[in-house]
């Protein structure tokens, strides 16, 4: 299976995030239903170590992350995969660029469905191994992957806890429905606090009868008002456009 235009993206985030970029390494696959990812290790003065060959910390880098973003992505926002435990075995040193196939298919990721329908959560371990051209294996790595089950989303299907974004959609929707009368409340005030000051009712259109006029009229009444205000009473323009625009913004 080729890339996709959103797989090929995420292979350009792996290579130019600075954690992977350290190592060395580089993604040069991802399938665009993300069961298998292909990296590649060079022999670069990068990863060139001390007796001229392939650092052994750059060979665990290059496939530290990519089982557990692999599940990330294939599990779905309802499941969390981490990084639990690892070990790599050196079999021969590393003298030309090194290669490592990860794959995970549709049947594993059943499994790990099914074992959590009865469990919180489950290890998974999985093995890669880095070849070279000639198929030749220098490193084994072994990786486990603790996986559970994502606790917030499993308490929003039974109660009113949620994912943030469904906390900060409820908290929006109560806005909306309280910003006409807090919009009228601060009409209320400024319209009695200019009228207390400058005895003209008509001052800065703060009636809230007229908060249904645009807010193009609303401005223009305030700032053409507000030159009286100031010369009768000191009070300042920027006062009134300044509450022209919380209103502008609440209304």
């Amino acid at each position: 299976m080729s890339e996709s235009i959103r797989t090929r993206s995420w292979r350009w985030l792996f290579n130019f995030f600075p954690a992977y970029r350290g190592t060395g390494a580089r993604v040069t696959y991802i399938a665009a239903d993300w069961h298998e990812v292909r990296v590649e290790v060079p022999l670069s003065w990068r990863t060139r170590n001390y007796v001229g060959t392939i650092f052994g910390g750059s060979l665990y880098g290059a496939v530290d992350p990519i089982y557990m973003v692999m599940l990330i992505r294939l599990l779905g926002h309802d499941y969390v995969a981490w990084d639990k435990a690892a070990s790599i075995r050196f079999r021969r040193p590393g003298r030309s660029t090194l290669s490592a196939t990860f794959r995970v298919s549709e049947e594993e990721l059943n499994a790990i469905r099914s074992a959590l329908e009865e469990v919180d959560s489950i290890d998974r371990v999985y093995s890669v191994e880095l070849v070279d051209r000639e198929g030749v294996v220098h490193a084994r790595v072994e990786k486990t992957i603790y996986v559970a089950r994502n606790r917030g989303t499993a308490r929003n299907r039974h109660g009113p806890i949620g994912p943030r974004r469904q906390r900060v959609g409820g908290a929006v929707r109560e806005i909306a429905r309280t910003s006409a009368d807090l919009g009228r409340q601060i009409a209320h005030f400024c319209a009695m606090r200019l009228r207390y000051r400058a005895r003209v009712p008509e001052m800065a259109g703060f009636d809230s009868r007229r908060l249904h006029q645009t807010p193009r009229r609303l401005r223009r009444g305030i700032v053409t008002s507000s030159r009286g205000a100031r010369m009768r009473t000191g009070v300042p323009t920027c006062f009134c456009e300044a509450s022209a625009v919380v209103l502008t913004f609440i209304t």
